[in-house]
């Protein structure tokens, strides 16, 4: 053979080799903006919908839930946060048992504050359920709760499901403990419910894996269990400990803020607004016979015995995994223009992405390429020990260069451990993120504290992760106004707010916290950037400083505070804004219109109202600038 037709027929097994690792992805949704309500009678509301899933014999890599919920088209937003389930019902037709087994939990967000066209979108891992979700699948998602008919959500779910080789062979699955059971009640003890399980290892098996979805609930006394007490959960198989962690979960940092309810106390290991994903444990064994144990902390109530711990969970068996060396990207944190990561974006430096190993060799080394497309891409070695199916966070180093607007980044993982990776398939993403916004390379920056400064600090860092600008906690004093002249060099720059307490600079449900906000102006005195002031752990602001650039003035641009927002009887509104608006300021109880305000050429002012007629309990102003939602809070009447 010629050295042209060896040229040639390496080509076609190369070109073969990449057509057949490029991977395919299919969308099964089985619920497109279903409105979904509560059942105040039976406190449980099913919506069960049919998705047609690949065949039986369609090799399925991994598989991914979206599931999004919005503000309905023809009602308002529910205002609860209820612990919703996400459940696989039957498999292969109606006809079929049910199967009732739980693929995620949602636990809704405080969504009285949300308007029309308000949307957001979650993902969950649901991989070990891929042998199920085959054919004809009815997925259920049920609402629990007690509101009325007047409010509800948009729900969307969305199976991405990605081909390929599976990395481990599934051999079987049996449940494991599911229910909701009573904790710290002295009458009917946990642990005599919770008792040890017995299994045999599959034929072949030699990966146990325990998938469990857990929260607590109810408010009990003396801890206010199980919502809101921190307690151990301990999991055994064969006697030995291989999993033990504190349930309990902050969520003063979650990506959805500000919500219209108590979104930021942290909670019995979940958060209002979020899809909560499964612990997963795995445990390599031998054939024959096992037992795996549940322990709760050991407690018990003295008054108001409601507590209880809502527990779902399976084992799965699995072979071993297939391929020594496996590797695939997990996700690209940063830069990002997904929901989920909003936190942490935009930014202007720092890279951050995960990977997960899916072979049975630890992964040692890796070699990262990465880069936004149309610029020179950069590589990174990364050297650590990553047991099979964990997972690695990585902070890559450099800025992130982009174009203004709209930018695709990419990531390539390239040589695991020195060597070629079992499939590619996975080795490549892609994410598409938004530039920081162009800002005046001078403006003004204006901070009030509120009553606990020492829970706040302030830092603005260039591309270089330089700090240019600090205010620390032990520099701020009660209720006081710092205003600065910031002068910056041309280049990309992030402001973060940090909150210690994760309480933000004010909170409706603490007006004893006082009232704080972070503004920023130009030169002039206009407004041209406002932080949110209920945002828990705090709020980053990443730009691309520009010497002699002015914003556009034309455009409004608002910043509002309502304090105090738990009040017996008056509230006040202070408006701050960069040009002249007429504004409506509507009150409303329950969706029922009890004040209406119009004013007209608002700019900066401070304006009071009287609630003493309205009821109890909870109460939205809602502010218009033109004709246009610019402010929505929520206020509790005691």
């Amino acid at each position: 053979m010629n050295l042209k037709s060896i040229l040639t027929l390496f080509c076609l097994i190369f070109g073969f080799s990449a057509i057949a690792q490029k991977p395919a992805v299919s969308h099964v949704v089985t619920h497109n903006r279903t409105t979904v309500i509560c059942d105040p009678v039976t406190a449980a509301n099913p919506y069960p919908a049919w998705g047609v899933f690949p065949k039986n014999d369609a090799p399925i890599r991994k598989v991914t839930m979206h599931v999004t919920l919005g503000s309905p088209d023809s009602i308002n937003t529910a205002h609860w946060d209820y612990l919703d389930h996400i459940i696989l019902r039957r498999k292969g037709g109606k006809n079929t048992p049910e199967l009732n087994y739980e693929l995620s939990r949602m636990l809704t967000p405080y969504g009285s504050i949300y308007n029309k066209g308000w949307s957001w979108k979650w993902q969950v891992d649901v991989t070990d359920f891929a042998p199920l979700l085959r054919d004809s699948v009815e997925i259920v998602y049920v609402h629990t709760g007690y509101e009325d008919k007047t409010v509800g959500w948009a729900l969307s779910i969305d199976f991405e499901i990605l081909s390929g080789p599976s990395v481990v062979t599934p051999l079987g699955m049996e449940p494991l403990w599911n229910k909701a059971y009573k904790y710290g009640d002295p009458n009917e003890k946990i642990e005599e419910h919770l008792l040890p399980i017995d299994y045999e290892s599959k034929n072949g098996a030699a990966l146990s894996r325990i998938r469990i979805q857990h929260t607590g609930h109810g408010m009990d006394k003396p801890r206010g269990c199980s919502e809101f007490c921190s307690r151990w959960r301990e999991i055994s198989l064969d006697g030995k400990i291989v999993d033990k962690r504190d349930m309990w979960k902050k969520c003063g940092d979650n990506p959805l803020y500000p919500q219209g309810g108590t979104w930021i106390y942290d909670r019995a290991y979940w958060c209002p607004g979020d899809l909560q994903k499964a612990d997963v444990i795995d445990v390599f064994t031998k054939p024959g016979k096992h037992q795996v144990s549940l322990m709760m902390e050991p407690y018990t109530a003295t008054d108001n015995i409601q507590a209880t711990e809502n527990i779902s969970s399976f084992l799965f068996h699995y072979s071993a995994p297939k391929q020594k060396t496996d590797v695939a990207v997990e996700s690209i944190m940063v830069p990002s223009d997904e929901q989920r990561f909003s936190r942490l974006n935009p930014a202007s430096s720092g890279p951050r992405i995960s990977f997960r190993n899916l072979g049975s060799d630890p992964i040692r080394s890796l070699t990262i390429v990465y880069g936004t497309k149309g610029f020179p891409t950069k590589t990174f070695h990364w050297k650590g020990n990553l047991p099979f199916n964990q997972v690695a966070d990585v902070i890559l180093p450099g800025e992130i260069q982009e174009k203004d607007g709209e930018n695709t980044f990419q990531v390539t993982l390239n040589q695991p451990n020195g060597k070629k990776d079992a499939w590619t398939g996975d080795n490549n993403m892609e994410t598409i993120f938004t530039a920081p916004p162009r800002f005046p390379a001078e403006f003004v920056l204006q901070l009030l504290t509120n009553k606990n400064p020492e829970d706040n600090s302030i830092y603005l860092v260039n591309a270089q992760k330089d700090t240019v600008y600090q205010k620390i906690a032990t520099q701020l004093a009660v209720e006081t106004v710092y205003t600065d002249t910031i002068r910056l060099s041309e280049g990309n720059h992030s402001l973060r707010l940090i909150d210690t307490a994760g309480n933000g600079l004010q909170f409706w449900a603490q007006p004893q916290k006082g009232d704080g906000h972070l503004r920023l102006f130009d030169m002039n005195g206009n407004l041209i950037h406002a932080f949110e002031s209920d945002c828990g752990s705090g709020e980053m602001f990443s730009f691309k400083a520009i010497q002699g650039f002015e914003m556009d003035t034309t455009i409004a641009r608002h910043a509002f505070s309502l304090y105090p927002r738990s009040v017996i009887d008056k509230t006040e509104l202070n408006v701050v804004s960069n040009k002249r608006n007429d504004m409506t300021v509507q009150i409303t109880v329950d969706g029922v219109l009890w004040q209406k305000h119009e004013y007209k050429a608002v700019k900066n002012a401070l304006f009071s109202y009287d609630l003493t007629h309205l009821p109890k309990g909870r109460i939205v102003l809602e502010a218009f600038m033109d004709g246009k939602s610019a402010f929505k809070g929520r206020i509790n009447k005691r």
